[in-house]
């Protein structure tokens, strides 16, 4: 093993150096956002690089059932692209030169990154990056709120850790081959998965602060090790909280992630329902609700905790107001009907 690292960082090394130096994808149709509207604005502005015409208000009554919804999750991005008959890559652990290697091919990419404004505070955000230019050392981007932005390199990796540098491309079907050639290892689920580990627990490490630990508890339950999550995540709510993510912190908010963080993030919903921490499924979810009630994630996990507990009517209630907010919502009609 040890005689392939160093064949293995040469030709990471190869593939850096055969890139160009400057890449922009120009036709793609930017759009600014209504309310909460980023991730139908997003996928949008990535599908038309491929001659999509949509815009927010053809996507948004399909992925949002309501104007309360507060969260469109990449998976539900993913699916919204592949009925429209696209080639979909969604996946963690993405790194700036997958990156650009996707964009060197053509593909520009959504990541899913932090956001921090003056009034608002921290909230979770989607930009679709669609060049790089070595020579400044930064990765452009269409912003479904801002405009066109640039980042650093190291500014964009930052916003991005914290949602385990999740991404998503979409493609031509017929450009299958080429997308996966630009992914490279990033290709293979299982190579992906566990070099999302190695990353994250030596940034947890180096860093010791919330959001390392809550990538290495999504990393681990990714892996099948739901007891590991739950140490990861138990260590995330016990770090620090940082201010610079968090400027607008209600007093009442307890634990080190910042107090939107749940709002995006399921990982610790899971892992703590699989383990049989009920209370703190109800705890974590009542939270998120006081602030945004049509969170419908929120009801499945209550639902899931509830029925844990053996109340078996307060479950399916919680499942119904899940489905009442998200009409079709298939795991939480799933768990209904095992009632």
């Amino acid at each position: 093993m040890r005689a392939l690292l160093p064949l293995l960082t040469l030709a990471l090394l190869g593939a850096a150096s055969a890139l160009p130096a400057q890449v922009s994808i120009d036709n793609i149709k930017h759009e600014y956002q209504r309310l909460n509207n980023c991730g139908p604005v997003t996928v949008g502005m990535a599908l038309s690089r491929w001659g999509g015409t949509l815009n927010q208000y053809d996507i948004a009554p399909k992925l949002k059932a309501g104007g309360g919804d507060v969260n469109v999750s990449p998976d539900e991005l993913a699916a919204f692209a592949r009925g429209q008959g696209m080639a979909v890559h969604l996946a963690r652990g993405g790194t700036p030169l997958m990156l650009k290697r996707l964009l060197a091919a053509g593909f520009p990419v959504i990541a899913e990154t932090w956001f921090v404004t003056h009034d608002s505070g921290g909230m979770g955000h989607y930009r679709l990056l669609t060049g790089y230019d070595d020579t400044k050392g930064k990765f452009s981007a269409l912003d479904s709120y801002m405009g066109r932005l640039g980042f650093t390199y190291a500014e964009l990796d930052e916003l991005w850790r914290s949602f385990g540098r999740t991404f998503l491309v979409i493609a031509p079907k017929s450009r299958q081959a080429e997308l996966d050639a630009a992914l490279g290892y990033h290709a293979d689920a299982g190579m992906n998965k566990r070099a999302a580990l190695r990353v994250s627990l030596a940034e947890a490490e180096k860093k010791n602060d919330a959001v390392a630990w809550l990538n290495v508890g999504q990393a681990k339950l990714i892996m099948g090790d739901s007891r590991g999550a739950v140490r990861a995540f138990d260590a995330a709510f016990a770090a620090r909280p940082d201010p610079k993510l968090d400027p607008t912190r209600p007093a009442r908010t307890v634990g080190g992630l910042a107090w939107r963080t749940l709002w995006y993030s399921f990982g610790p919903l899971e892992a703590y329902t699989r383990n049989g921490r009920y209370d703190d499924v109800l705890r974590l979810t009542n939270a998120v609700l006081r602030d945004a009630p049509a969170h419908e994630e929120m009801y499945y996990w209550r639902g899931r905790a509830l029925a844990g507990q053996g109340q078996t009517a307060k479950a399916g209630a919680a499942y119904r107001e899940a489905l009442r907010l998200r009409p079709g919502f298939s795991s939480a009609q799933t768990e209904l009907t095992k009632l």
